[in-house]
């Protein structure tokens, strides 16, 4: 008769029978992750009944994914969309509004010039900036956005791109270096221009939902002799719990094309300026 093998609780080595175990629970969250990510937000009891498992597994499988910043945790269920306090999660985020961001991203380069400093923050409207900065080189370019980071480096090999990691406590919620350390960093350097994004606007202010983020994008502000607001229509006549800046503190609003035309009068009555992007058309 085979005898099972038994775990070696002294090395840590894992029984087959646990490991086979382990993948099974990692392929469920992965699948609970992307339903998730795909419809914005569920019930610990719907997910259950989907996969199958009992709620205390599903909020074992949810505690997990909320520990690596793929979603968060609310009373009887989870969500990837942001809320007035919480700023939906990275994954979700790389996900939504691709086309606005992408149109965004590329009306932001005409802002950027050889020979300049720029600052780009932890954003993914920011992000698609990266693919065409090599264009532009000689470029210094600083960031505390990890996909940024990895973008540049690479770029930075075959073009003449200087790279500054502004480095801190790292947030898997958002892929990106943040707090004290990461503020000083910002405090401590000058550029010609930051690109910044955020997740609301409402009339004539910007804002966002957590203190270390509101607090870090109110120092690349203040870094930056230009400074230039990426945002997506969809963040747009919003609310969230912390003031950042007054619009009119901005050299420059880069919006999409499904802006709200009331909310753009505000901003031209205000003396606010904006550009609308224009759409990329599939050949870009």
């Amino acid at each position: 008769m085979m005898m099972a093998e038994a775990p070696d609780v002294a090395s840590g080595r894992r029984t087959r029978g646990q490991r086979s175990g382990d993948t099974k629970s990692e392929l469920r969250r992965r699948e609970i992750a992307s339903h998730v990510l795909g419809v914005g937000s569920a019930t610990a009891q719907d997910l259950a009944a989907r996969f199958d498992v009992s709620i205390v597994t599903i909020h074992r499988d949810l505690d997990e994914l909320e520990r690596r910043g793929v979603v968060r945790k609310f009373h009887g269920g989870v969500s990837a969309q942001p809320s007035s306090v919480f700023e939906s999660q990275m994954e979700y985020r790389l996900t939504t509004n691709l086309q606005a961001k992408r149109s965004i991203a590329a009306a932001a380069l005409n802002y950027v010039h050889p020979g300049m400093s720029i600052l780009l923050d932890d954003s993914t409207t920011v992000l698609p900036m990266v693919d065409g900065l090599a264009e532009r080189q000689p470029l210094h370019v600083a960031t505390t956005f990890l996909p940024c980071l990895n973008q540049l480096a690479e770029s930075a090999v075959d073009n003449d791109l200087t790279v500054i990691g502004l480095g801190g406590r790292y947030d898997a919620a958002h892929d990106s270096f943040v707090g004290v350390q990461t503020t000083q960093q910002v405090e401590n350097i000058h550029v010609d221009a930051a690109f910044v994004s955020t997740s609301a606007v409402w009339q004539l202010e910007m804002f966002h939902q957590e203190e270390q983020i509101a607090a870090l994008k109110r120092a690349m502000l203040a870094a930056a002799s230009q400074r230039y607001l990426l945002i997506d229509h969809s963040k747009l006549n919003r609310l969230a719990l912390l003031r950042v800046a007054p619009l009119r503190e901005l050299t420059t609003i880069i919006t999409d094309e499904q802006a709200d035309p009331e909310l753009l009068k505000i901003w031209a009555d205000a003396g606010i300026s904006y550009e609308i992007a224009p759409t990329l058309t599939a050949d870009h």
